[in-house]
């Protein structure tokens, strides 16, 4: 028989910085929007066209359809985020100190807004080549 008290001893708990509520949830949200995306970015981009993959005239004029940037900027998006949110999940697992871990936090919110404002200038490149 277990005494009382004594599960909470094998479970230690502090003011550490986690993955919340929000975290986890966007975390979660993510990999279903990764998931429905890719399918249809996949379908649009090897199943529609003829060939299955496009020059890049084709992407170009691919590209002036209205939905197309905003799909792929949607991509971009969740891709970056899902990504960087299980890095950090990963990261958690080895306990880092919080002081490492606000290193971390502040990091991968510059590494994601790098990467998709860059995605985001070349989406408005190809635009602008049409």
């Amino acid at each position: 028989m277990l005494e009382e008290g004594s599960l909470k001893d094998h479970f230690q708990s502090s003011d550490r910085f986690g993955e919340g509520a929000i975290l986890w949830f966007s975390k979660i949200l993510s990999g279903f929007l990764l998931i429905a995306v890719l399918v249809i970015h996949l379908v649009v981009n090897h199943l529609v066209v003829s060939g299955g993959l496009l020059s890049h005239q084709q992407i170009v004029s691919y590209y002036q359809m209205a939905f197309i940037p905003a799909m792929e900027i949607i991509f971009l998006i969740v891709v970056v985020t899902h990504a960087l949110l299980g890095l950090r999940s990963v990261l958690l697992d080895l306990k880092p100190s919080n002081k490492l871990l606000r290193v971390v936090n502040i990091s991968f919110v510059l590494i994601g807004l790098a990467a998709i404002t860059y995605g985001i200038w070349l989406v408005v490149a190809i635009l602008n080549q049409g």
